[in-house]
């Protein structure tokens, strides 16, 4: 015992390597950029105070984000998702997989889930003992159920999911904005002191180095920023992106795709003025999700869509089912459409065949 918790202790300080060593190369690019370029060499008064102001309101955002993404305690699922007393006696006794299967599906008939595993079966977690609600993985470094996974990232020291996503996304933005800001503004004076315009000093080494490593970061930021704002759009995580969520009728990777607006609303909110700020404003409740029952991309064209639509007998008599009413958050989501209008299923928009006629009928987990 005495050893694992030492190993342990090990590696929870390992961990925080990679935050200390971003932390010193921001602390450094900072004293190089304040100190050494904008006092120490820059002559001019205006152009100091220019540069100050910018750089300050880029590092404020850029720590801001960072410091949200790194100490925000990851989601986990509520112990409504936890199997009652008796039936994780019953459960832990039982051998026999389809027998343990019944008892998870008799549990989990009153409980939002809309995805399966690979083989049908209820999503279980056996080693935090809990239902797995939708989207929700576990983490292995952090040893717990995380909702709405997207990965653990060792540079945050953090998992990534529901409660922090968005500072995520934030956050590195921000950090193309501070890196790109650095290696604009430094250029000219990196120039000039690699042709020896500027007399050599020992702001010359600092000046040099901070452009070097401001495009590198930008550069490798960059690919990642754009990969994430892609999956924003698509309403998936990285995980979902790997490996596609399986519904009831199989696997759908645009099984949560809601229309570009409302997928980037889901991760940013409701209210535009709080997009940019490193505040909570993703709506839903990290369990409750609302879901495509068609097994097509939303953002695929009209004719596309109808096509898919016929091969999947999508048909009139699905919108006579009932449905259980949406949450608050989903209700926002989808306004008072039942059709995806802004992606081409609403006949508003597009001449649909009148032989055809489409409806996309919404799973609700509330």
């Amino acid at each position: 015992m005495a050893p694992s918790h030492i190993l342990r202790c090990c590696q929870r300080v390992l961990a925080w390597v990679p935050v200390v060593f971003i932390a010193l190369v921001v602390c450094w690019s900072y004293y190089a950029y304040v100190v050494e370029l904008c006092i120490l060499t820059i002559m001019n008064t205006g152009e100091k105070i220019v540069y100050l102001v910018i750089f300050h309101l880029s590092f404020v955002m850029f720590v801001w984000s960072y410091w949200k993404t790194i100490f925000s305690k990851p989601a986990n699922p509520s112990k409504d998702f936890c199997l009652p007393k008796a039936d994780k006696e019953q459960f832990e006794r039982e051998e026999r997989p389809e027998l343990q299967q019944e008892i998870l599906r008799r549990v989990a008939k009153d409980l939002p889930l809309s995805t399966r595993t690979g083989t049908g079966a209820i999503r279980y977690c056996d080693r935090c003992q809990v239902i797995k609600p939708d989207r929700c993985h576990h983490c292995s470094a952090c040893d717990m159920c995380v909702l709405k996974m997207d990965h653990h990232c060792p540079w945050v020291n953090n998992c990534v999911g529901f409660s922090n996503y968005k500072f995520f996304i934030l956050f590195l933005a921000y950090s193309l904005i501070y890196c790109l800001f650095i290696a604009a503004t430094v250029l000219q004076y990196f120039i000039k002191f690699w042709t020896n315009e500027l007399p050599d000093s020992h702001a010359k080494f600092h000046v040099l180095f901070l452009f070097f490593v401001a495009a590198m970061f930008f550069i490798s930021v960059l690919s990642l920023f754009s990969y994430h704002c892609w999956l924003v759009a698509k309403n998936r995580s990285t995980i979902e992106a790997f490996r596609a969520p399986v519904f009831r009728g199989g696997p759908d990777k645009n099984g949560f795709s809601l229309g570009f607006s409302k997928n980037v609303k889901e991760v940013f909110g409701d209210e535009k003025k709080y997009w940019l700020l490193p505040l909570f404003t993703s709506l839903g409740d990290g369990v409750n999700y609302t879901t495509r029952l068609v097994h097509v991309d939303v953002e695929q064209p009209a004719s596309d869509t109808q096509s898919a639509s016929a091969r999947c007998n999508i048909t009139e008599n699905q919108s006579s089912h009932s449905s259980r009413p949406l949450s608050e958050s989903q209700n926002r989501l989808l306004g008072n459409e039942h059709h995806y209008s802004e992606d081409g299923l609403n006949g508003n928009n597009h001449n649909i065949d009148a032989n055809h006629s489409v409806a996309v009928s919404l799973e609700s987990d509330s």
